[in-house]
C-alpha cells in the first residue's frame, strides 16, 4: 500500500517537472514563440539586404559595362556639359 503512494508521488513529481519544462524551460512554448518572431524579423531583414545587394550588383555591372550611368551622375551632380552643348537653367514658377 505504501509503495503505491510512493510510486504515485514520484509519478506526480515527474509530471509536474515535465509540465514545468514545457511551460517555462529552455524549449518552452513561450520561448519558441519568441524565437519564431525573431526568425521572422531576421528573414525580413535578410530579404531587404538581398534586394540591396541585387541593386548594388546591378549598379556595379552598369559601371563596368557602360558609361551612361557615369555620365548621368556627372551631369546631375557635377554639372557636366559636353562640347558644343548649351546649358540652359530655368526655375519653375
Amino acid at each position: 500500500m505504501r509503495l503505491r503512494y510512493v510510486t504515485t508521488l514520484i509519478l506526480l513529481a515527474l509530471l509536474a517537472w515535465i509540465q514545468l519544462q514545457i511551460w517555462s524551460g529552455r524549449g518552452s512554448y513561450p520561448n519558441v514563440e519568441i524565437m519564431r518572431a525573431e526568425i521572422e524579423v531576421q528573414h525580413a531583414s535578410n530579404e531587404l539586404m538581398r534586394q540591396d545587394n541585387a541593386r548594388l550588383n546591378n549598379d556595379i555591372a552598369d559601371l563596368r559595362d557602360g558609361r551612361e550611368m557615369m555620365e548621368e551622375i556627372a551631369r546631375q551632380e557635377l554639372g557636366m556639359i559636353k562640347p558644343n552643348e548649351i546649358f540652359v537653367q530655368y526655375t519653375k514658377p
